[in-house]
């Protein structure tokens, strides 16, 4: 389980970008709080900021024509298993959204792409 920098997104292929949806599904769902190395600093954070992530990708999705439950834009919105929340404080949203989404976790991030044979055009 990984959340790519968000920088990535546009770029990610298919495979990577629906994955990284079901992804946040399940972190936003019944995977809140349950450890996971690569994504343990999410926990430290306010669920409203994988929110704000997930709309990136949710955003990506429909640009290349998938069409995402129209469910996951609302930032309560759990899943279909989980209870939504009663309430969730809003975040500012910030540029990067995950401050530990520097330009080390970046190249991670590349690495960890093109050690699966992927490799980005990046600006």
């Amino acid at each position: 389980m990984r959340l790519w920098h968000q920088d990535l997104i546009q770029q990610l292929p298919r495979q990577q970008l629906l994955g990284q949806h079901r992804e946040i599904a399940a972190l936003r769902g019944n995977g809140w709080g349950r450890k996971h190395a690569t994504v343990n600093y999410v926990f430290a954070h306010s669920p409203y900021k994988l929110f704000q992530f997930h709309c990136i990708v949710l955003r990506e999705m429909e640009k290349r024509g998938y069409h995402p439950d129209q469910k996951w834009y609302d930032p309560l919105y759990r899943g279909q298993h989980c209870p939504a929340y009663k309430q969730l404080n809003p975040a500012a949203l910030t540029i990067p959204i995950y401050p530990e989404h520097d330009q080390r976790y970046k190249h991670v991030c590349l690495t960890n792409l093109q050690n699966k044979g992927i490799f980005l055009n990046l600006p």
